[in-house]
């Protein structure tokens, strides 16, 4: 899981955008700026509050020399603009912050006229920020440090490696990169993730000490620290919240996801679980849980000789669970329950999250997915039928996959076990409903998951479910809940633009070089982040400390398209898509044999296909690249072990990516323009890529700006905009959904876990979504996510979702070529 979690975010259309407010009043007069900004006559003995209280004579010109100071080198930024709206705000007695604010807002709802008042907004925050701290009597790291542990939120441990090394560690903040925020990610990072006084609530530490702070909790020596500092600070590399959360403090929880096996069918397991959910989410961790060895609907109950309930009425108290750890209030809970289609209760499941029907048997809180074993895939393809089982009898299919799971689904039904059959194609079609309806019950696939697991060589490894966001894939049990550790690459900032070119009048190449040392510094922080974690269960920890599992993943891959001016599906850029992760998985594996030379290899490498010689890509029948060293690298594997059984897992990065500045994980951009609503407030997201291109052009008008606005942040139908550029700046809307699951299962070779794929379909109908995942499952993907759509635009669309359900499936597995997602 993400690092990230899904957060609570929306996008709407970018017809909803709100216009900068207008300037309503002109002042004049000279001043050294060629500005002299007097209020007007009425208003001449106005004051201010200060933010010690203090009051004074309103000078309107400190606030122009302000703003003028932070649009220093914005050349398309306006300064006067910004400041005279300020201005226009003031009234007797009105606070700087007030006045402060009133800038900031009144810049950042320019984004969407120019990108560069993003970056005027971010600017004025960063010093109101400082002001925040600096009010407080902290001018330096190590005294923001000290204060937090003075308040009980820094712990021991970090205090003292900061005392150690205060000078070093004081000397290397640098202000300046908080240049490099846009004001969407440095709102999130101030409203979410600075430390704040537990009482006040003011933040105790500026942007740069956050950084430095988790820099210094994940390290063992200061160098170390201050290379980890310099990548996130300039943004390279984010671990995952959690980490950020948490890093240095008292409860050092780091971990971003877990997944629980299924409890044991009894009371006292269940509600075992419960707790163990409860515990694990109240310090941010993201969670996964399979339900599929509990009794099914109906089921006998010997010990009182009455009838199960089956697993909804387990679930909807589970729900208010999940709603009522809310994760301090950085963040809402958040669960996924999976359950496999051969339960007889699977049906009552794919209703949990429909908008209508009885309340009672309604879980809104929690998420759905569907954990598939290849089975049920070949009876929807073959039109056959599917047995539906009562768990209790039939325990064993729980801890079985591939061969071994087929021999005994069919052994269960021919001893005529089966407490229902239906039509495969019907149930399937049921799946689709859901996730059209409401993005969940998302599709995952068991078979490949395991087969292509590095933990499952011995028999009784088994991978029962993946995590809240479909990326982590690991082995559960009743003694191990399995955890993962997140970090994603910011892949934006590793292409280089050079000399004369096309893009923006430069020519560009991806850096390689600098992927591998970002790769390899990030591999070793994530490894440190399974000694140093708070584990808030002990089969937590017990799995972790095994086999120590962790998740570097990516964003910003639609960056570097732009970047690059590659159109998102063309074979350039799958090609380098494939070539990335090929290079991040060497990168990793090399890191972790490198980390378990010097530390050892984790506990369970004898139980693991990489003890063999296997890695990933053999899973998918792929041969990497001769030009990598593969050979030598499986060597060294062999011979010396690793030290993490699992590296790679892509995650969605909703909010990392927002501090980062960059397009989330591996997903195409939805819209040139729109207004994203999130907890931290809402946001105009333009895409400044396209905007730079037009200006360069001489296009970026007002009137364009109206026509992109008007058909939704969509340039498709621009004529006035060339056709190369219409190519590279399509939407997810408009990309055909086989290009992103080709580019998935060719990502995927390198990707030991797996990554959290979405996919888009405006007005999603069973019979594209029927086609679209079976092709997904033979392609050979591990687990898909959510299913994206959004409302209807205004101009008419023909569709077939008036085809009956089961129709619409027959139809598109019969005809696959014709399913418009995919083409």
């Amino acid at each position: 899981m993400n690092t990230d979690a899904p957060e609570t975010a929306t996008t709407t259309s970018a017809t909803a955008v709100a216009e900068p407010p207008a300037t309503p009043r002109s002042v004049d007069g000279p001043t050294g700026n060629g500005f002299a900004l007097t209020p007007p006559a009425a208003n001449l003995t106005m004051t201010v509050t200060k933010r010690n209280g203090r009051r004074e004579p309103v000078d309107v010109n400190k606030i122009v020399r302000a703003v003028t100071r932070c649009a220093e080198d914005l050349y398309s930024v306006d300064p006067m603009r910004v400041a005279t709206r300020t201005i226009s705000g003031l009234y007797d007695g009105a606070t700087t912050r007030e006045l402060d604010e009133l800038s900031i807002r009144t810049a950042a709802l320019l984004t969407a006229e120019e990108p560069e008042y993003g970056r005027l907004a971010a600017r004025l925050l960063a010093g109101v920020i400082e002001k925040e701290v600096a009010a407080i009597d902290i001018n330096a790291f190590s005294q923001s440090v000290q204060r937090g542990h003075e308040l009980g939120v820094i712990n021991d441990r970090l205090l003292g490696f900061v005392q150690d090394n205060a000078r070093k560690l004081n000397d290397a903040i640098d202000n300046s990169l908080n240049n490099r925020f846009d004001y969407f990610g440095l709102r999130t990072l101030y409203d979410r993730y600075l430390l704040r006084h537990p009482t006040a609530r003011s933040v105790i530490e500026t942007p740069q000490q956050f950084f430095l702070r988790v820099a210094c909790a994940l390290s063992e020596d200061v160098g170390d620290a201050l290379a980890l500092y310099r990548r996130m600070a300039q943004l390279d590399y984010i671990p995952s919240s959690p980490t950020l959360f948490n890093s240095g403090t008292t409860h050092e929880q780091l971990s971003s996801c877990f997944l629980l096996d299924s409890p044991e069918d009894s009371l006292e397991s269940i509600y075992k679980r419960y707790m163990d959910v409860a515990k694990l989410s109240k310090f941010s961790g993201g969670i996964g849980l399979s339900y599929t060895r509990i009794r099914s609907h109906g089921s006998l109950i010997r010990s009182t000789n009455g009838l199960s309930n089956g697993i909804v009425p387990w679930l909807k108290t589970l729900d208010a669970s999940v709603a009522a750890v809310n994760q301090g209030g950085k963040r809402k809970g958040a669960a996924c329950v999976y359950l496999e289609p051969w339960h007889a209760d699977v049906e009552e499941f794919l209703e949990l999250r429909d908008n209508t029907g009885d309340e009672a048997r309604r879980t809104h809180n929690l998420n759905l997915a569907n954990w598939i074993p290849d089975e049920f895939m070949r009876r929807v393809e073959a039109d056959g039928e599917w047995s539906l089982f009562d768990p209790h009898k039939v325990p064993q299919l729980t801890d079985l996959w591939g061969d071994a799971f087929d021999t005994a689904y069919r052994a269960a039904e021919a001893a005529g076990l089966a407490q229902k059959k239906v039509k495969a194609r019907e149930l399937y079609s049921r799946m689709m409903r859901s996730l059209a309806q409401t993005g969940n019950g998302w599709m995952n696939f068991k078979d490949k998951s395991n087969r292509a697991c590095n933990q499952t060589l011995r028999e009784g490894n088994v991978v029962h479910l993946s995590n809240l966001c479909t990326e982590i894939l690991e082995v559960t049990s009743q003694d191990e809940t399995a955890v993962c550790n997140l970090g994603s690459v910011n892949l934006s900032h590793h292409v280089e633009l050079f000399e004369e070119g096309p893009v923006h009048g430069k020519a560009g190449r991806f850096d390689f070089e600098k992927l591998a040392e970002t790769v390899r510094l990030a591999v070793r922080q994530l490894d440190r982040v399974i000694d140093l974690n708070f584990y808030p269960i002990e089969t937590a920890r017990r799995a972790n400390l095994r086999w120590r599992p962790v998740g570097l993943g990516v964003m910003g891959l639609q960056d570097v398209f732009f970047k690059l001016r590659l159109p998102f599906d063309s074979e350039p850029a799958r090609a380098l898509s494939k070539q990335i992760a090929e290079h991040i998985y060497f990168h990793a594996l090399s890191a972790s044999n490198e980390l378990a030379v010097e530390r050892g290899r984790h506990p369970g490498f004898d139980d693991t296909r990489a003890s063999t010689g296997e890695l990933q890509f053999e899973a998918w029948g792929v041969a990497p690249s001769d030009a990598l060293g593969w050979d030598a690298l499986r060597t060294r594997i062999r011979e010396h072990g690793l030290r993490n059984s699992l590296l790679i897992a892509i995650a969605p990065t909703a909010t990392i990516a927002s501090i980062a500045g960059c397009y989330e994980c591996i997903e195409p951009q939805v819209s040139n323009l729109f207004k994203r609503e999130t907890l931290s407030g809402d946001f105009i997201v333009v895409n400044r890529y396209l905007v730079e291109e037009l200006k360069t052009l001489g296009m970026w008008t007002p009137e364009l700006r109206d026509a992109i606005k008007m058909s939704e942040g969509s340039i498709q139908g621009v004529d006035a905009i060339p056709e190369s550029l219409r190519a590279v700046y399509r939407t997810a809307w408009e990309l055909p959904m086989r290009s992103l699951i080709d580019m998935a299962a060719e990502r995927g070779a390198f990707i030991d876990q797996s990554q959290s794929l979405n996919l888009f379909i405006e007005s999603p109908n069973i019979g594209q979504l029927s086609s679209m995942y079976m092709y997904a499952w033979k392609k050979g993907l591990k687990t898909t996510y959510y299913l994206r759509s959004r409302p209807a635009t205004k101009i008419a669309k023909s569709t077939v979702s008036n085809i009956a359900p089961a129709a619409a499936v027959a139809c598109s597995l019969e005809n696959p070529e014709s399913c418009e997602a995919c083409q």
